[in-house]
């Protein structure tokens, strides 16, 4: 069974079979090739994905994300290697179209993530199921927006020294957008770097401190809280979020809505 699909990089990956030994270099599509079923093909993951939990301690682990050993992936005898344009390098796409055909996702809004998740149905025969969880995807997406919900301004932190927040042309923002949170940071590039009187000048309705990269703490939530108390501005709502659902774009998107009707009753 040939399969000739064209990635989200506009490169033709060509598969001459159903790929039986899959390297993913990327922990939520990870998630989304053992949600498809398909566990048992994989040979090789990165040790950021930690989901399904123990998934590292069964699978070859052949490096991170931005730093993989090609030997590792040389040694399992991948027949499939999927990767992401913003949490690879370059350098790994290369090196791993040398050892097998590469898949490499971009993803900047749900849409794209939905177009992936098919992709990766067609390519492992698991369309079917593939389908099944696009459709489930857009269903609980189309119930949440259906439901009252009044978006608030918000800024999305997901590093510290500096601060670093999320523009407009990330999934992240598209995602927040989506959940009720009208990104303050609209029309910025990328992750802009913020300084602690850039927050207070903004001076968001809510904060949202992300799980993922940067791990914060209450104490963090207590730094900028007391900056606003000297500026003497009434502080921000400040929710520590479960970065997975606002940045992973493969079958934990199913959850996401739900995700937020909690988020949102607190």
């Amino acid at each position: 069974m040939f399969i000739s699909i064209t990635d989200q990089c506009y490169r033709t990956v060509d598969l001459p079979q159903r790929p039986l030994r899959i390297v993913s270099l990327v922990p939520s599509q990870t998630e989304l090739l053992v949600e498809l079923g398909l566990e048992e093909y994989l040979v090789g993951i990165t040790r950021f994905c930690e989901y399904p939990t123990g998934l590292i301690d069964k699978i070859k682990v052949v490096g991170g994300t931005k730093k993989v050993i090609a030997s590792r992936i040389w040694e399992v005898q991948p027949d499939l290697i999927i990767c992401n344009k913003e949490e690879n390098t370059q350098e790994i796409v290369l090196a791993c179209q040398e050892i097998a055909p590469t898949y490499v996702s971009d993803i900047a809004h749900l849409d794209d993530a939905i177009e992936m998740i098919a992709d990766v149905g067609k390519m492992t025969g698991t369309s079917f199921k593939a389908k099944s969880l696009v459709n489930r995807i857009k269903i609980n997406f189309n119930h949440f927006d259906k439901e009252s919900h009044s978006a608030v301004n918000a800024l999305y932190l997901i590093w510290k020294n500096p601060y670093m927040t999320v523009g407009s042309d990330t999934f992240i923002h598209d995602i927040m957008e989506r959940g009720g949170y009208k990104n303050i940071m609209d029309g910025a590039s990328r992750y802009p770097e913020l300084t602690l009187q850039n927050i207070i000048n903004l001076n968001p309705e809510v904060i949202l401190f992300s799980s993922e990269p940067y791990a914060f703490n209450d104490l963090d939530k207590k730094e900028i809280e007391d900056a606003f108390s000297k500026a003497e501005l009434k502080s921000p709502r400040l929710l520590t979020v479960d970065g997975t659902y606002f940045s992973w774009y493969g079958s934990r998107l199913k959850d996401t809505p739900n995700y937020f009707k909690q988020l949102n009753s607190n």
